[in-house]
């Protein structure tokens, strides 16, 4: 790929993913760079001079870590999309690619699945307020760029993530499906899951995200769209399935019905299949055992 790419956040769950598919790119983590200081970010755009900017960076945790630090989430998530947009601007960098995520998403709709003109009909869910407003401002900036500077940024809204290079060891950053591979693998004959099982979601291997990243360069695609895995399944069914595709016949039990979260939250792929007809994503019970193979 002739383009210079840097990725921030390129240590992530996603960041190593993208790796694997453009190995060239320049890619930096917190530890190289604090993007919540400006002059910090000036310092890392202007020595590296990049045409192409993916902006994976974000603070993310599960639902409890969002209910007891909803500022650190909004403060810190609004300083690193900011400073890194102002700055590939005032660098001209020429294509600017920030992924956002479903849960901005309002909490409730009347038809589903949402499309991306949905983003602003109602506030996100309450367990991660702060977080979704934090990157609904990324998307707002972007937009607003592109008016008035006549940028060519876009962002990128992928569902609920899994993947083998998920922090195993951290229960604040574990995604979902990891911690439930983790409890399987630790577990006898009892699963014993939070909430209640019935919330609805779209679960899709982090590598499928990477993938349609690179697309989105080669094919110079400026457009904003949604990506999902096409079933959205409940929490409930996706142990089960999880379960069946590991040969486990275990009784799953459910705690604390106040930590379900949002109901539902899927979102359409269509506008997203348009631009990549012939795309491919990973089948659950694949991309669960790729994760269940790395749990120590």
């Amino acid at each position: 790929m002739n383009k210079r790419i840097l990725v921030t956040g390129g240590t992530s769950t996603v960041g190593k993913h993208l790796k694997e598919v453009i190995p060239d790119a320049i890619y930096v983590g917190s530890k190289d760079c604090d993007l919540t200081d400006i002059g910090k970010v000036r310092w890392l755009i202007s020595s590296y001079t990049p045409d192409v900017v993916v902006h994976l960076a974000a603070k993310v945790g599960g639902i409890q870590d969002n209910i007891a630090k909803p500022a650190e989430y909004f403060d810190d998530n609004v300083l690193m999309n900011t400073n890194i947009v102002k700055v590939c601007h005032e660098y001209s960098v020429k294509r600017f690619v920030g992924i956002l995520s479903t849960c901005i998403y309002p909490d409730k709709m009347q038809s589903y699945p949402m499309q991306e003109k949905d983003l602003f009909s109602g506030p996100p869910a309450e367990t991660n307020f702060s977080y979704g407003y934090a990157k609904r401002a990324l998307a707002v900036q972007i937009k607003a760029y592109n008016k008035q500077y006549d940028t060519k940024y876009n962002y990128i809204t992928p569902c609920n993530l899994y993947s083998e290079y998920d922090n195993f060891e951290n229960d604040k950053k574990m995604h979902f499906i990891t911690a439930l591979l983790k409890k399987i693998k630790t577990s006898d004959s009892q699963l014993n899951l939070l909430g209640t099982g019935r919330p609805l979601r779209q679960f899709m291997y982090a590598g499928d995200l990477a993938r349609i990243i690179k697309l989105t360069i080669e094919n110079d695609i400026t457009e904003n769209f949604n990506i999902a895995y096409p079933e959205n399944q409940s929490i409930h069914e996706l142990a089960e399935k999880a379960l069946a595709s590991l040969g486990k016949n275990y009784y799953i039990k459910y705690d604390k019905p106040e930590l379900d979260g949002q109901y539902r939250k899927d979102v359409s792929i269509d506008k997203m299949l348009s631009l990549f007809p012939e795309f491919e994503f990973t089948p659950y019970e694949e991309g669960i055992k790729k994760v269940y193979d790395k749990i120590s």
